[in-house]
């Protein structure tokens, strides 16, 4: 897959990206999820290149291990 057809995976709003905060409010998409100890539930976000950065190290990974790559899945509750 080339890099568009992978971001056409995800749902995409304006957020900040964990990663890039400086950059403000961009299209952003969810790639985890954190639970703060006073704070219940809140989204990871992060930008087109995050989210490209985050697959390649997924699929390098699986590609490593012998596992199956199937990209689009960040932010999925594991299991």
């Amino acid at each position: 897959m080339d890099r568009q057809q992978i971001l056409d995976l995800y749902d995409w709003a304006l957020g900040i990206c964990f990663r890039h905060p400086s950059r403000g409010r961009v299209q952003t998409a969810v790639v985890g999820t954190i639970h703060p100890a006073d704070d219940g539930e809140r989204q990871v976000r992060g930008c087109a290149d995050c989210v490209i950065a985050i697959e390649d190290m997924r699929r390098e990974a699986a590609a490593r291990t012998g596992g199956e790559y199937v990209p689009g899945r960040l932010g999925e509750c594991p299991g």
